[in-house]
């Protein structure tokens, strides 16, 4: 970064350098939250090791004990660190349409973006909202979350293949599953039931690469990719206390209202990849 950073000052172009310095500024304010989330984790270690005593706290860090209370209270929680350290690309799959030369994006998929959006900036993430051609072969550049099927855009397909636990097949007849890799078990969409209902199933992984973290959804329709998002924000906290550091899969169900979700069932429980 140090060294970034001097590139920059010696670059003789304005736009280049211009347009340079505005993404670094993104990168230092983020690690910056980042750090702010580092020590606040590091004051509720410390008190645990301390004999809970934040005035013991204050001491080792040489700190006041009102600045360690206003840290607490500030710093952004420890399950911010499920999403990486940012900025945040939230990233949703654009559909061609021949008579027009834009993309468009279902109504579906436009609502995972905004919920997303506002629930990531609650944690103090710059973030950035893509629409993915899915002519290109696009893939993220740091820290993201991409909502795409598996035959929606190429990203969509190369994250699934990643996954040793969960997929996502087509049967005949057009029908998709996602489908348990361990068991054979298969789950489709009430949607495409002989009696359809307003109700969808989902996929939900998350890649923990080397300096990047990507969230993957994935609904058999668009409305399905609601309610993994949905979940995913309602049980954040929980899903990095229990996967901090490693990628997982899993699936839910979820029945809707329009586009709110009503209720949300796990299909299949978190797993580790390991």
């Amino acid at each position: 970064m140090d060294e970034e950073f001097e590139r920059l000052r010696r670059e003789p172009d304005p736009v280049r350098r211009g347009r340079r310095a505005t993404e670094l500024l993104a990168t230092y304010q983020q690690r910056s939250v980042e750090l702010a989330r580092l020590r606040r984790a590091a004051i509720e270690e410390a008190r645990d090791q301390l004999g809970g005593s934040y005035t013991e706290v204050a001491k080792a860090f040489g700190l006041t004990k009102g600045r360690i209370t206003q840290i607490r209270n500030s710093a952004p929680p420890a399950h911010r660190a499920f999403f990486g350290v940012g900025p945040l690309d939230v990233a949703v799959v654009g559909r061609r349409i021949l008579e027009r030369e834009d993309m468009v994006i279902a109504a579906e998929d436009d609502a995972v973006g905004s919920h997303l959006i506002d629930e990531v900036e609650q944690l103090a993430f710059t973030a950035d909202r893509l629409v993915i051609d899915p002519r290109e072969a696009w893939e993220p550049s740091g820290d993201a979350v991409v909502v795409c099927g598996p035959a929606s855009a190429h990203i969509g397909n190369a994250l699934m293949s990643e996954d040793p636990v969960l997929g996502m097949t087509i049967a005949d007849g057009g029908r998709w599953y996602i489908v348990d890799k361990t068991t054979g078990e298969r789950f489709s969409s009430p949607m495409d039931d002989p009696e359809p209902r307003r109700a969808c199933v989902a996929y939900l992984a998350r890649h923990v690469r080397d300096g990047q973290v990507i969230t993957h959804i994935a609904g058999i329709h668009a409305l399905g990719s609601i309610g993994a998002a949905h979940y995913l924000t309602d049980h954040l906290a929980e899903l990095y206390a229990e996967h901090a550091e490693e990628p997982f899969s899993m699936a839910v169900a979820t029945e809707f209202d329009g586009l709110a979700p009503k209720s949300i069932d796990v299909l299949v429980p978190p797993r580790p990849w390991a």
